[in-house]
């Protein structure tokens, strides 16, 4: 079995003990460097935050137990396909390869597809269900925000 099969097969059976306890079945595991160094499953069932995704939870759970930096560069396997929130927030956080065992398809007939998440979010903002758009604010009694924010970060050199 390649390291990958058995890291996906941990995420399912983290994934059959969350539907055993009551919850959706996701379950994810993050590997740096072969070892698994956080997991955890969807918990949206016990915390009622749509966010609580096992992916996040897992990088949440690496971060604050190795640092931030240990997600660089490191694996996550899920259960499932990870849903866009997810995706992006493992991009930000620097992780380098993501697998999963179930795919969009697999879960479709079961409403546990995010597929329509993501052909919404190609679409131009304009043509998207959810209004978004850019309306440029400033505080005339500070100084500009990301100006504040570039001013105090520590410079090397």
């Amino acid at each position: 079995m390649s390291d990958a099969n058995r890291f996906l097969c941990q995420a399912i059976e983290l994934a059959h003990a969350n539907v055993e306890a009551g919850g959706r079945p996701f379950g994810a595991v993050v590997v740096r460097a072969g070892e698994v160094i956080a997991t955890a499953v969807n918990e949206t069932h016990l915390s009622r935050d749509v966010t609580d995704h096992a992916e996040l939870l897992a990088i949440r759970a690496a971060a604050r137990t190795h640092g931030p930096e240990a997600l660089k560069g490191s694996a996550v396997y899920a259960s499932g396909h990870p849903c866009p929130m997810c995706l992006a927030a493992m991009r930000l956080a620097g992780v380098g390869e993501v697998a999963y065992a179930y795919s969009n398809e697999d879960g479709a007939p079961f409403n546990l597809s995010t597929a329509d998440i993501y052909a919404e979010l190609r679409k131009p903002f304009p043509e998207q269900s959810m209004t978004i758009r850019h309306v440029p604010t400033r505080l005339e009694t500070r100084t500009d925000l990301y100006d504040d924010w570039s001013s105090r970060q520590v410079r090397c050199g």
